[in-house]
């Protein structure tokens, strides 16, 4: 009769401990940015790619500009209030057929293009005067070239969305 009552009571205890720690074992403990670094100053982008893409280096600035507001880790400011400094080149520009598809009579048509940014980004203390991080971040947009004109902006927006997303990231986790 126990050993009815004690066997479920059992089982359920294994359940709700398995279930309560189950998710528990994996945690993200990476660095953060140094407690000192209060707010970061992110001049506008230089763009080294030499591709000339009008408004690009402007984009990228706000849109840095804007995934560091949103994040609230580091307060964007002026240079010369700033404890710490967002140094960012485009290094290269790059669109290119992504996907090719069959046109009829032997022929290829490419159906999707792929556009991919490199930035390069200088991450700086300027407290300690030391530099934080040198690093390459690279992000790709798609988009379909049935209409180039209104289609292509918006895979270099998806681009310029993702490699600032990978920056933020980059930046404030230090990896």
């Amino acid at each position: 009769m126990i050993y009815k009552i004690i066997r479920p009571l059992g089982l359920l205890f294994v359940l709700l401990f398995v279930s309560n720690f189950s998710g528990c074992f994996y945690s993200f403990t990476g660095a953060s940015v140094a407690p000192h670094l209060k707010t970061v100053a992110i001049p506008v982008v230089e763009d080294r790619s030499g591709v000339g893409e009008v408004g690009l280096r402007e984009q990228l600035t706000s849109k840095l500009i804007q995934q560091f507001n949103n994040d609230n880790t580091l307060r964007v400011a002026e240079k010369s209030g700033a404890d710490c400094l967002l140094e960012c080149s485009i290094i290269s520009f790059n669109d290119a057929p992504a996907v090719i598809a069959a046109a009829g009579n032997n022929r290829e048509n490419v159906a999707t293009r792929r556009i991919t940014v490199t930035v390069r980004v200088l991450f700086r203390d300027l407290v300690k005067k030391k530099t934080i991080s040198e690093k390459n971040y690279s992000n790709f947009g798609d988009y379909t070239t049935d209409n180039i004109a209104a289609n292509r902006p918006a895979g270099i927006q998806t681009a310029l969305d993702r490699v600032t997303e990978d920056i933020l990231i980059g930046t404030v986790s230090n990896w």
